[in-house]
């Protein structure tokens, strides 16, 4: 252990253990004689991980039913929970340069056990209602595409755990390309669909400025914070502290002050992206249902159908398919590598990848079913929604340790979060805290 981080580990309850995600830590090589460009190319890659969390089929749902309701009004939801989204991934950034550690270790060592077991337990409730959501999106991405049964569309999706084993065998960068094709897939299929929607550019600028409706209306705030939990989402949090160590950055302060700098742009600019298919996926909403009187369109399968008669072309629907099954897909293996690094930081339990992988999607595959089997499509598009509401209600759980190590001054050294920006984070943990208050209150109150 390097002399810079052995004074930081001085700071915390117990000493360092085992790196995050082991067998890839700090596998990718950054080139000390090469160019700036060259060496912020060798640091992308970790924050296009990240913004596939926030276009995940859950989204899809949550801004589907925003858009067809309530226009283009969310979108000012969606652009304030990215620019929550790209503080909160900084300090990650930060707090795994600085401490070498990710979130989940961090929690453990920082800590007594009375308090980072409930926390393990937290986030794994949170993964468990991604992957959830993950389960019911890419069952109906292949069910509009290729007309598979929704029940057994839920079952395949256990087999994707070989996509992820193939991938991690080839190399780190090599998940990280197949994640970033997809995206750009996805880009592809909806900028066509919007052109073809030709919105209101007016009221799509109008929709970026918040309006008091969003908190005073019980329904609107409901999908609200149901886009809040799509857009940062906790198990995010865990994944970028420790793929951002897949770098070999150095050990000395510039090095890690250069690898928080690239690290930070990294993760700044694929979330500047994940906002324009977020806020595609409203717009395209508003355009095609809002402005035609469908106001209550909140399942995948429905705007699916209902794309082609109201664009006109037969292309719209399976362009829609398409995109959700390359969402679902990708989340898939931000998931398993997520879920890797809770396990690992909070309990120091090494399971192999695919065992890890099919656990989890178990547990989601059970509710998923039932679901399905029982209650249809209505009954997937709520549950959809349900769960990006539980990640909203999970999410202080992971900002405020998050925000509270990284102001630490004992804990991140010359790293140390800047006032400013500590207080940033303080105010958007606090926000995120009293409107989930306001939730709970506004739903046991009826």
């Amino acid at each position: 252990m390097d002399v810079l981080s052995s004074k930081q580990d001085s700071g915390w309850r117990n000493k360092r253990g085992e790196a995050s995600l082991s067998d890839v830590h700090r596998s990718i090589n950054i080139s000390r004689s090469g160019s700036r460009w060259r060496r912020l190319a060798a640091f992308a890659g970790p924050g296009y991980l990240v913004a596939v969390g926030y276009m995940d089929p859950g989204n899809w749902a949550t801004s589907l039913a925003g858009g067809s309701k309530f226009g283009y009004a969310l979108l000012a939801v969606a652009l304030l929970s990215n620019l929550m989204a790209i503080v909160l991934q900084s300090l990650c950034a930060r707090l795994a340069i600085a401490s070498g550690r990710d979130l989940a270790q961090a929690c453990r060592d920082a800590f007594p056990k009375w308090v980072s077991i409930p926390l393990w337990a937290l986030a794994e409730i949170a993964i468990i209602a991604t992957d959830i959501a993950e389960v019911i999106g890419t069952a109906i991405g292949l069910n509009l595409i290729f007309g598979i049964p929704l029940e057994l569309g839920v079952l395949i999706t256990a087999l994707d755990v070989f996509i992820i084993l193939y991938l991690q065998k080839m190399g780190f960068r090599w998940v990280e390309a197949f994640i970033i094709t997809l995206l750009g897939v996805i880009a592809v299929c909806f900028a066509i669909q919007i052109f073809l929607a030709d919105p209101q550019w007016g009221g799509v600028i109008r929709g970026f400025f918040p309006t008091t409706e969003i908190v005073t209306n019980p329904e609107m705030l409901y999908l609200a914070l149901g886009i809040l939990g799509a857009t940062v989402m906790p198990h995010n949090l865990y994944l970028h502290s420790g793929i951002v160590q897949t770098r070999n950055y150095g050990h000395t302060l510039p090095e890690k002050k250069e690898a928080l700098t690239y690290a930070t742009i990294d993760s700044t600019v694929a979330l500047c992206f994940a906002l324009l298919i977020n806020a595609s996926i409203l717009i395209l909403a508003a355009a095609a249902f809002n402005s035609t009187g469908r106001t209550e369109v909140a399942e995948l399968g429905e705007a699916h159908s209902l794309l082609a008669p109201l664009l006109g072309l037969a292309i719209a629907p399976t362009l829609f398919g398409i995109a959700l099954l390359c969402c679902g897909l990708n989340s898939t293996v931000t998931a398993t590598l997520a879920g890797q690094i809770v396990m690992e930081g909070f309990l120091k339990m090494k399971l192999q990848p695919w065992i890890r992988r099919l656990i989890t999607r178990a547990i989601a595959i059970i509710p998923a079913a039932f679901v399905t089997i029982w209650y249809g499509d209505a009954g997937t598009a709520e549950l959809l929604i349900l769960t990006q509401v539980v990640l909203s209600l999970q999410l202080s759980f992971a900002v405020f340790p998050l925000v509270m190590f990284t102001a630490s001054k004992a804990k991140m050294g010359e790293l140390v979060a800047p006032i400013w920006l500590s207080g940033v984070a303080w105010l958007i943990a606090v926000v995120i805290a009293g409107l989930n208050v306001k939730l709970l209150v506004d739903f046991v109150s009826g």
